[in-house]
């Protein structure tokens, strides 16, 4: 069982991270790079001349390019070992895994990361004005963590006791409030905000459905071989 879990798990973890970085790398970055030369000063909101919106960022940072990559398939083989993980508890109580459920399990690991945490708190770009990072870090895994306890219960609960229970869950952390800034001001106009956090969570999407995907297909693949072999 610890060897078809980890096995699937890295594989499952490598392949999407890697999907992930390239998705990143092209949708993400270049309104990362964007936000930079307006917290640099090297542009400015309502300047006296006028701006692209899609300005010459110069050549490729091979070196933080591979950072990134090499990053986020780390992230994303950690995420894995904890849907895994789940997926193995999910079929020892009776679910079928596949990479077909696998999409649904990818989906509810994007609204319990991505999601919900930026009902609140949205991803932000270098230059605005943001509350304490560790405040922030705080909130977020709370976030997490009863998002994912909440679609637990809507999957696998029973009774209207779990899904009331559910429903308080998803609430509490924005009922609860996420740490804000006195007042909202800085460098990056609010439309490169805007696209950032729109393709932050649209690659984040993209990449947790391709992680269900994969760690479904694997698990099963790790499960069918090692029934042939015994």
């Amino acid at each position: 069982m610890a060897s078809r879990l980890l096995t699937s798990a890295l594989f499952a973890g490598f392949c999407a991270g890697l999907l992930a970085a390239l998705l990143q790398l092209v949708f993400v970055q270049p309104v990362l790079l964007h936000a930079e030369l307006y917290e640099s000063g090297q542009l400015v909101h309502f300047g006296a001349d006028p701006v692209s919106a899609n300005p010459d960022l110069g050549g490729i940072d091979l070196m933080r390019d591979g950072l990134s990559v090499l990053f986020t398939a780390l992230v994303y083989t950690g995420y894995a070992l904890v849907m895994v993980a789940a997926m193995s508890l999910a079929e020892a109580a009776g679910a079928t895994v596949t990479a077909r459920s696998g999409l649904i399990w990818g989906v509810a690991g994007f609204v319990a990361v991505h999601l919900a945490p930026a009902v609140s708190l949205p991803p932000e770009v270098p230059g605005v004005a943001a509350a304490d990072v560790v405040a922030r870090q705080v909130w977020w895994l709370a976030t997490v963590v009863a998002s994912a306890m909440a679609l637990g219960l809507i999957a696998f609960g029973k009774g209207w006791v779990a899904w009331g229970g559910a429903v308080v869950l998803l609430a509490a952390p924005h009922l609860f409030g996420a740490p804000h800034p006195d007042s909202f001001t800085g460098t990056v106009p609010p439309e490169v905000a805007a696209l950032f956090a729109a393709r932050a969570l649209g690659v984040g999407l993209a990449a947790w459905v391709l992680l269900g995907a994969f760690c479904g297909w694997f698990w099963q693949r790790e499960g069918q071989r090692q029934g042939a072999a015994a």
